[in-house]
């Protein structure tokens, strides 16, 4: 049975005296585990959020110890990035996170670090405890509480962690990595850092009580939505977005999407659940038009709404009645659990204006047959392929061929998990037409993604270099 991540609740933690720097929350950081008391760590921390590995680097190569240990995936951000940006100017900006990967690797000889965005460092390594993980973040955090010399003038950076802990016999590194987002994002909103524990075991338990709580949660209105942009390579601007549903549980704290919408979809809620984000998208994207921002707005469709007849005529509705941008995602096995429906659907869909894109392609069943019957505009490569595409012989092939496959078929291709601008070139020689990753940026909330847009309005050609547009000869060297 494999474990499901809880969140401590502030008040359940033993509360250990820390003396607060610049940036710092002052509190003590806990450890969620299954019995509802929370492990202690004996560490003071920070808060933040953001996503994997790419590129790893370590002090003394990727050793992992024998026996039992713990593995440890930390995410680290920059929090004061954008002040820092206008004191120092873009270019020296986007150095800093290099920066912060050369000094944490001067403290700890024996971690794996990998840049995961302009602001964004991660670190992976094992220890004993995860107390011992904790004491080495908390001398990372205390070497970076006195300011910095950058370019002979001192700077005081900010930093944030986020950590989730697994034990040795935990292997599933996409539930590490969510897990760290999860904490990040937590200690974000709660401005102290989340430990989270993937040891527990009870996942049963929770998805009864999830099961029960979901449609309180709806009209409690404890649902809410993050979106990541989409840039289009060529036109060097952003195209679209991406809508990702959160739960933020009153006790629980955030609950991960690959926890609710199984459940959701066990429990005959997804349908009000997509509909509920589909009218929330609706009135955001109608927001963003009058900022000046008439973005395309994706959500994701579950395959059993793929045959509900009663949500496609619901949604058909909804979307008629209004002129906003808006997209479905589906999954190519969405499709293959009964065709014959869901392309009638699709092809209904497309008839209204919505613009269809095909998710995760590759990570399941392909199949060209039903693949050239979809109505879809977009494909969009799934990350397994994209995270290792600079350090696998393969993967460059079968993204390669998948794009060229796609424009055959008269459809764009949007390349998922790009977190490295050697990445991004090796896509754009490809062909690749858009992207959507951490070195973008992460899934932000709504009016987080407001203002990034009005922040990051070069992106649409209104002059000026920023950390996306580069000369050729940038991408070239990377």
């Amino acid at each position: 049975m494999s474990a499901r991540i809880e969140p401590p609740a502030p008040d359940k933690g033993v509360p250990l005296p820390a003396t607060a720097g610049p940036g710092v929350s002052g509190e003590r950081s806990t450890v969620s585990t299954g019995d509802g008391s929370p492990r202690r760590t004996e560490a003071r921390f920070m808060h933040h959020i953001p996503r994997r590995p790419t590129t790893a680097r370590s002090g003394r190569g990727d050793r992992r110890p024998e026996g039992r240990f713990w593995r440890i995936l930390v995410l680290c951000q920059i929090d004061n990035f954008t002040t820092l940006r206008r004191h120092l100017g873009r270019p020296r900006a986007d150095a800093l996170v290099h920066d912060v990967s050369d000094r944490i690797a001067e403290l700890c000889h024996d971690v794996r670090i990998s840049i995961a965005g302009r602001a964004i460092v991660e670190i992976a390594f094992e220890r004993d405890s995860c107390e011992a993980a904790a004491a080495d973040i908390d001398r990372v955090r205390q070497a970076f509480q006195r300011p910095i010399d950058l370019d002979g003038e001192g700077y005081q950076l900010n930093l944030q962690f986020g950590i989730a802990a697994a034990p040795s016999t935990e292997s599933d590194e996409v539930r590490l990595a969510e897990a760290a987002e999860s904490a990040l994002e937590q200690a974000h909103a709660e401005n102290r850092v989340v430990m989270l524990d993937l040891s527990r075991a009870d996942l049963a338990f929770d998805k009864l009580t999830l099961m029960r709580e979901l449609p309180r949660a709806m009209a409690a209105g404890e649902m809410f939505l993050q979106y990541q942009p989409k840039v289009h390579v060529r036109r060097q601007e952003i195209s679209s977005a991406e809508a990702l549903v959160r739960w933020e549980h009153p006790v629980r704290g955030l609950i991960l999407p690959s926890d609710f919408i199984s459940v959701a979809e066990q429990a005959g809620e997804i349908s009000a659940l997509t509909l509920w984000t589909l009218r929330q998208v609706i009135q955001d994207q109608q927001t963003l038009v009058s900022d000046g921002q008439d973005l395309t707005l994706f959500i994701n469709i579950s395959g059993v709404l793929l045959a509900d007849k009663a949500f496609v005529e619901e949604a058909c509705e909804i979307v008629s009645s209004t002129d906003a941008k808006i997209g479905f995602e589906i999954t190519e096995t969405a499709v293959i659990r009964d065709p014959e429906s869901a392309i009638r659907h699709l092809n209904r869909f497309a008839e209204i204006g919505v613009t269809l894109a095909i998710d995760d392609y590759g990570a399941g069943l392909s199949s060209l047959a039903y693949l050239k019957q979809l109505p879809a505009k977009e494909l969009k490569i799934d990350k397994m392929f994209v995270m290792q595409l600079t350090s696998s012989n393969r993967d460059p092939l079968i993204v390669r061929s998948t794009i060229d496959l796609a424009h055959a078929l008269e459809m764009e291709v949007v390349a998922e998990g790009v977190e490295t601008p050697s990445a991004l070139a090796l896509l754009s020689v490809m062909g690749c037409d858009m992207v959507q990753g951490y070195l973008i940026s992460r899934p932000l909330g709504f009016d987080a993604f407001r203002q990034f847009l009005a922040d990051d309005s070069y992106f649409s050609g209104a002059g000026g270099a920023n950390s996306f547009i580069r000369p050729e000869s940038f991408w070239k060297r990377a």
